[in-house]
């Protein structure tokens, strides 16, 4: 068993976490806050961007190929290296579904001039 360093950008906030371990489970040890809802990998709501350095998250079925590589679920991933995470920021494919639930009401309604 491997432990790494994780930091928390702009909070001040680091942990360490077994290589065995998903980063969500050591925020809890250690009384970190960190946002989740499914802890399945699938809802995304405790995703992170990765700024530096690597996890594995196999499970993370909610994150693209492409996503995983600069996203952890928090609740999915194990450190491979010291890292710098920036959370509660999500995935561009989540930024883009916001955006179309957004706009799938404008101009829904029938104009009535």
């Amino acid at each position: 068993m491997t432990e790494y360093t994780v930091e928390f950008v702009g909070t001040g906030e680091t942990i360490e976490v077994a290589d065995t371990e998903t980063i969500l489970s050591s925020c809890f040890d250690e009384g970190i806050a960190q946002e989740y809802s499914c802890r399945v990998g699938m809802c995304l709501a405790c995703s992170a961007e990765i700024v530096e350095g690597e996890v594995t998250q196999p499970a993370a079925r909610g994150l693209t190929d492409e996503e995983a590589e600069e996203y952890a679920l928090t609740c999915m991933a194990r450190p491979q290296s010291d890292l710098k995470l920036d959370r509660g920021k999500y995935p561009p494919s989540i930024e883009d579904d916001a955006a179309t639930a957004a706009g799938e009401g404008d101009g829904a309604a029938a104009d009535d001039d």
